[in-house]
């Protein structure tokens, strides 16, 4: 198939893109490279994607409306899978216009391009996030998503209604993907696990919030790209019986995608450091504005679907990266 990749310079994006060319998919991803994090680290995941003869790199801002319109009409593609987006909770908090600019007007060009060309599958990245102040534990995709507590995971359930809303009027089927805390080789450079692993290689004490009693739901990138993939290439049915809120006759789905196992953040903490094989200097504070303080994940809408379970460990999963970190980094 032709699938455009949105993000494919990003963690998710790459490693999705990498395995669609694998599998012999022409790609045309795109990315606007923009400096949030270090820009080599987008490179070097490009780089490693470039050689595929199936993949092309196009240099986009989503967030231009007449260059995602272009875009859309130059390569006319099949399915979309859009993870391009303003990440970070903290950073929505500090910069709110990029959060709302890349997150809702961005994906709301993505819409138009989609319906104008008649995409027959638009995936997109939604978050845990959405959940926000929920209690009740394992989280749920029926469960309400009104009550969000940072602007990003405001922004993510605002893309979900903005979905369910254009497959409702032009047809366009849609699946929104809940993702729990992607991690593993080539992760972010503010996602925990990297800013631990730094830290402790460095001898630096780690700043853990909440006095260290969050619980996360970890996902490994390749049950995570490998999920997707699956979601991708299976069209969401018209069905009025399906059990999901407001949901009526669109074409509109969601997925947790989670390991269904939450993590104590400090038992968290004690396989990194007995994988790197050094103890970690603590120094525990309080709560952040807008972090979700639990989560975990029921993925068995998922299961019941896809036939799909993750399979990678935690522990698995953090040797994966501590090998990945020290190639990389040659520490």
């Amino acid at each position: 198939m032709k699938i455009l990749v949105t993000g494919c310079a990003g963690f998710i994006g790459a490693a999705l893109a990498k395995l669609l060319l694998e599998r012999g998919d022409e790609i045309i991803g795109v990315d606007n490279l923009n400096d949030y994090y270090d820009v080599k680290l987008k490179q070097d995941r490009l780089a490693a994607i470039s050689g595929f003869e199936k993949f092309s790199f196009k240099k986009l801002d989503i967030t231009n409306a007449n260059q995602v319109e272009n875009l859309f009409k130059e390569i006319n593609p099949e399915r979309v899978v859009h993870l391009a987006a303003q990440a970070g909770v903290r950073y929505s908090i500090t910069h709110p216009h990029t959060c709302i600019n890349s997150n809702i007007a961005g994906f709301f060009n993505i819409l138009e391009g989609c319906r104008a060309t008649g995409v027959e599958h638009l995936v997109y990245a939604s978050s845990s996030s959405v959940y926000g102040a929920n209690e009740k534990m394992p989280f749920s995709e029926s469960d309400p998503a009104s009550h969000p507590v940072s602007l990003y995971g405001a922004t993510k359930r605002a893309n979900e209604l903005m979905a369910h809303s254009y497959s409702h009027l032009f047809g366009i089927p849609m699946t929104a993907l809940r993702y729990f805390t992607v991690y593993g080789p080539w992760g972010r450079p503010d996602m925990s696990l990297m800013l631990f692993t730094k830290k402790i290689y460095a001898g630096e004490p780690l700043r853990v919030f909440n006095q260290g009693k969050h619980q996360r739901d970890f996902t490994y990138i390749d049950d995570a790209v490998e999920a997707t993939v699956r979601i991708t290439d299976k069209i969401p049915a018209r069905d009025a019986t399906r059990p999901e809120p407001a949901s009526g006759p669109a074409r509109h789905r969601i997925y947790n995608i989670g390991n269904q196992n939450a993590v104590n953040l400090m038992g968290y903490i004690k396989i990194l450091e007995a994988e790197i094989g050094r103890e970690a200097a603590i120094q525990f504070v309080g709560a952040q504005p807008g972090d979700v303080i639990n989560t975990l994940s029921d993925s068995s809408r998922l299961l019941k679907d896809f036939k799909f379970e993750t399979r990678v460990s935690l522990q698995q999963g953090i040797k994966k990266f501590i090998d990945w970190y020290k190639d990389y980094y040659k520490v």
